[in-house]
């Protein structure tokens, strides 16, 4: 196989749109933080899917023969391309996206591009030995399982597209990506640095619509679909790939719960349960959503809490100031709205926020934090996917586990209390795929995640995120 040699001079965000920019025609994708056209994005059809998996596929044989060590290679000289780049993807990604670059948003989220791609490369997947005895000797392989879809989401479009991108790679994969409609010039100008660096034809970005999702999910010549997205969307997914019985990898929605155990010290912890809600303006699947906390240091903890938010600056996201954007997209701000309409309409109390300027451009929403409200409530039942937190009170740890547990999603959780050998306890009866103690969200890429319930099912990261990118086989003689 061959490698690209030569690197187009990127130096700024017009460089990167210049470089993914249509021939013609395209779709205009606009700020959402100031009603801007940030780009065009080229509108891919079916056909170009085809061409794409079938360029995907002719390559897969040559990458696939490389040995691991030469594929970790070639991930680490892609985390060097991205670090190269990395001031004119991070304005890219605010500008698209809506976050701001400094805090937990898209500097760090392009940080993180690389050092996902080097954590991945650094992982070691030997044969492992099953049965070494004077009957022989067995041996459990992971082989590659030929082209790898992955359709990702709007809310972190970059790290989210090397979480998929990066383990189908290393097993050997070749790899097709369709991005969110709402961010795909974020995923489009990753892809091109990613491939000064890479073999020609191992990665592939369509964007489109639906329709090329569907289209990529059905594909008789795609083995496997990673998805990171809603429930509803990853059922649809499960629907369109049963006929050709392709492997599955879904991280699906979530609404998290967090207990605070009456233990907790409330000002120690007020800005870890801020974060752990409002990273990325409370965009993202595995964030705090709903808090339940002991009467005992229930107000203290609001209080607490409020102090912190009040201190947080919001606004368009190349202001170096600002930690918290908008939200992406009408349709998600008008989620928000609806779900705190609907709280303070039932008597719940308004803490700060909910609020929002109506002179302001941009899909703002102020940071909203809302006490006093039943468990039943639309906003604590219903992933709200923005910056709106509500806080329910409870009498003891059995009901707060029950509250917790109530819901048909299980994603992430958290447990905050002084006594870690107490919160573990605690963490070993919520339902959910990761439980976090005094902190939320954090997420490793040495360690598995993935949902319970309808969270999702497969497993990312670490070694069990590349067996999940594999085909076991054993061999017995």
């Amino acid at each position: 196989m061959t490698t690209e040699t030569t690197r187009s001079a990127i130096t700024t965000v017009e460089d990167l749109l210049a470089a993914v920019r249509p021939l013609e025609g395209g779709r205009e994708i606009e700020d959402p933080a100031t009603g801007e056209v940030v780009g065009r994005a080229p509108e891919h059809t079916a056909a170009d899917l085809d061409a794409a998996v079938a360029a995907a596929r002719a390559v897969q044989p040559g990458w696939g023969a490389l040995t691991h060590s030469q594929r970790s290679h070639y991930l680490n000289l892609a985390a060097d391309a991205v670090e190269a780049h990395a001031e004119p993807l991070a304005v890219l990604l605010s500008r698209e996206q809506g976050k701001p670059l400094n805090g937990p948003n898209a500097r760090f989220e392009v940080g993180a591009c690389a050092a996902w791609l080097r954590a991945t490369a650094s992982f070691e997947l030997e044969p492992e030995v099953l049965v070494d005895d004077e009957g022989g000797l067995a041996e459990l392989h992971y082989r590659p399982l030929g082209v790898v879809g992955a359709i990702g989401p709007w809310n972190w479009p970059m790290m989210i597209s090397v979480w998929q991108l990066a383990p189908a790679l290393r097993m050997g994969n070749t790899v097709v990506m369709k991005p969110s409609e709402y961010t795909p010039l974020s995923v489009l100008a990753l892809a091109h640095v990613l491939n000064t660096a890479m073999p020609a034809d191992v990665l592939h970005v369509v964007s489109g619509g639906r329709e090329v999702g569907e289209a990529l999910a059905s594909h008789p010549h795609v083995d496997k679909i990673m998805f990171t997205g809603s429930t509803a969307t990853g059922k649809a997914i499960i629907r369109s790939s049963a006929d050709t019985v392709k492997r599955l990898t879904l991280e699906l929605g979530g609404n998290d719960a967090g207990i605070v155990l009456p233990d907790a010290d409330p000002k120690a912890i007020a800005e870890d349960l801020f974060w752990g809600a409002f990273i990325n303006t409370g965009q993202t699947c595995a964030a705090l959503k709903r808090l339940y906390v002991h009467e005992n240091i229930y107000e203290d903890v609001v209080v607490a809490l409020a102090g912190v938010a009040e201190a947080m600056p919001m606004g368009v996201g190349l202001d170096e100031n600002n930690v918290l954007g908008p939200l992406q997209n009408k349709a998600q701000y008008d989620i928000v709205a609806n779900l705190v309409r609907a709280a303070t309409d039932a008597g719940a109390r308004v803490v700060v926020g909910a609020n929002p300027r109506a002179d302001q451009p941009g899909y703002f929403y102020p940071t909203t934090l809302i006490a006093d409200i039943d468990n039943n409530n639309p906003l604590v039942t219903e992933e709200q996917f923005g910056p709106a937190l509500p806080i329910i009170k409870y009498s003891n740890v059995d009901e707060a586990i029950a509250m917790a547990n109530a819901l048909d999603v299980g994603l992430g959780a958290s447990v905050w209390s002084a006594d870690p050998a107490q919160a573990r306890e605690v963490a070993a009866r919520i339902e959910a795929g990761t439980v976090w103690i005094n902190k939320h969200g954090a997420v490793d890429p040495r360690m598995p995640f993935g949902g319970a319930k309808q969270s999702g099912y497969g497993l990312e990261f670490g070694i069990e995120g590349l067996k999940g990118l594999g085909s076991p086989q054993v061999i017995s003689g």
